[in-house]
């Protein structure tokens, strides 16, 4: 139970940091993300400040979810939630790992594992939820 609500708060960081940035500040973000020196999405197509507020959006809503479900890991909330971010999170980490021509070596390294991280985390999250049942609120 302790592994399974550390993983959910952390995925919840995990998608409150690009999620508040993108939303509060859509062309720093699109410049700068993921921050040190690093700017992966300025590698990527225009600028829109639409998308980028989606985007940001998107994250925040999934960062509530977590944050809920890491407070309260029901297992009729923490299975679908996670069924859900790892779907997104397998078609983000396809497209991205796909579109690394313009990266430098250690981004596109470490963009990549980066997504594939969250995808794990995310995976792992299921399998926990789905094998203690009982402590996690039933079945």
């Amino acid at each position: 139970m302790k592994t399974l609500r550390a993983l959910l708060a952390a995925l919840a960081l995990g998608a409150l940091f690009p999620g508040a940035w993108a939303a509060a500040d859509p062309r720093s973000f699109h410049a700068d993300f993921p921050g040190a020196g690093r700017h992966w999405t300025a590698e990527l197509p225009a600028y829109s400040e639409h998308l980028v507020t989606d985007v940001g959006s998107f994250y925040l809503a999934f960062a509530l979810m977590f944050a809920w479900a890491a407070v309260r890991p029901a297992r009729a909330l923490v299975v679908p939630l996670c069924c859900a971010f790892a779907l997104f999170s397998a078609l983000h980490l396809a497209w991205h790992a796909t579109h690394l021509g313009s990266f430098e070596a250690f981004d596109a390294v470490t963009q990549t594992a980066a997504l594939a991280v969250t995808l794990v985390a995310t995976l792992a999250a299921i399998v926990l939820a789905r094998r203690d049942g009982r402590a996690v609120g039933g079945r």
